[in-house]
């Protein structure tokens, strides 16, 4: 299957799709209906061109991306709880609600710091690992322990069950989309849930090259050496980042698909089978996405048969 920039992602209820151009968000109100939420969107990696030089791209896209899911999150949580008929006008968010989800944001970004960068090292240090290496191998040991369960608890709870169906249908669209096939919700269904560029995989990538650099910048002994593991942080997600496209770009060849097959296992923890509905939410959030030129593109350069979009 030809590399497309396209991408998603599983929010409550409905699916959030991004282009080079454009990100479009389909939910599934509680009364049945579609509610779609779409918006001009251009990476300022593609404007500035010294951002969009290799790894440094991988670091922005991360922000950007960040920031494009809480958008897509917070529409999703009012669609998808939504009582009144669809086209009635949506409440504004009060200055106060903004400015706590602006501090969710920072609190849940602290504290992964903490559990997954801090605590680790701590743990290994007060274990009595002090050598270079072994401390190195420990501390990732323990950071991958901490993402392995993470995602455990994710995976086991209930009320996530259905966003992680989405989260498999999202993944099925964009597979159909690359096949060429006609998206209908059956065609759609048929294809894996598991996506060699997902999120998911992503941030394996991120625990594995953050033990190589880790072990490289060595135990942290006061808390400048915290900060600078940290301030590493951006570095280690745009070396992931690039993994992750040259993994889409060469899925086809054996030697890729094996090193990239241990980071697409722990999305059977965060994928679930859709059903037909969920797949048919995720089509109408990439039907808004499709006429992008860059798609076009890289479909001819693909040698893709035009996409069939079927309702």
């Amino acid at each position: 299957m030809p590399f497309l920039p396209l991408g998603g992602q599983a929010v409550i209820e409905g699916v959030m799709m991004r282009s080079p151009t454009r990100m479009a968000v389909a939910v599934r109100r509680p009364d049945g209906s579609l509610a779609y939420f779409e918006r001009p969107f251009e990476s300022v990696t593609r404007r500035i061109k010294l951002l969009g030089l290799p790894v440094v791209r991988g670091a922005v896209s991360l922000f950007e991306t960040l920031s494009l899911g809480i958008t897509a999150l917070n529409f999703s949580a009012d669609e998808a709880s939504r009582e009144t008929a669809p086209g009635a006008a949506a409440e504004k968010l009060s200055p106060w609600m903004s400015v706590l989800q602006v501090a969710t944001v920072v609190i849940s970004l602290g504290l992964g710091v903490l559990l997954f960068v801090v605590l680790p090292a701590r743990v290994t240090a007060w274990l009595g690992f002090h050598d270079r290496v072994s401390f190195g191998l420990v501390d990732g040991a323990f950071r991958l322990a901490a993402f392995v369960l993470y995602l455990a608890l994710i995976s086991q709870w209930k009320e996530m069950a259905r966003v992680l169906g989405f989260h498999g249908a999202e993944h099925k669209a964009i597979h159909a989309v690359e096949a060429g096939v006609p998206l209908t919700p059956e065609n759609v269904q048929k294809f894996p849930r598991l996506h060699p560029r997902c999120g998911t995989t992503f941030l394996f990538l991120v625990v594995v090259v953050s033990i190589v650099v880790f072990t490289f910048i060595g135990r942290p002994a006061n808390l400048a050496q915290h900060l600078l593991r940290v301030a590493c942080m951006p570095l280690i997600a745009g070396v992931a980042f690039e993994f992750i496209r040259l993994s889409g770009r060469h899925f086809d060849k054996p030697f890729v698909r094996a090193l990239t097959w241990p980071g697409m296992q722990f999305q059977l923890l965060t994928t679930r089978e859709p059903d037909l509905e969920m797949c048919a939410v995720a089509i109408a959030s990439v039907g808004k996405v499709l006429d992008d030129p860059a798609l076009e593109a890289a479909r001819r350069a693909g040698g893709m048969k035009e996409v069939s979009f079927i309702q």
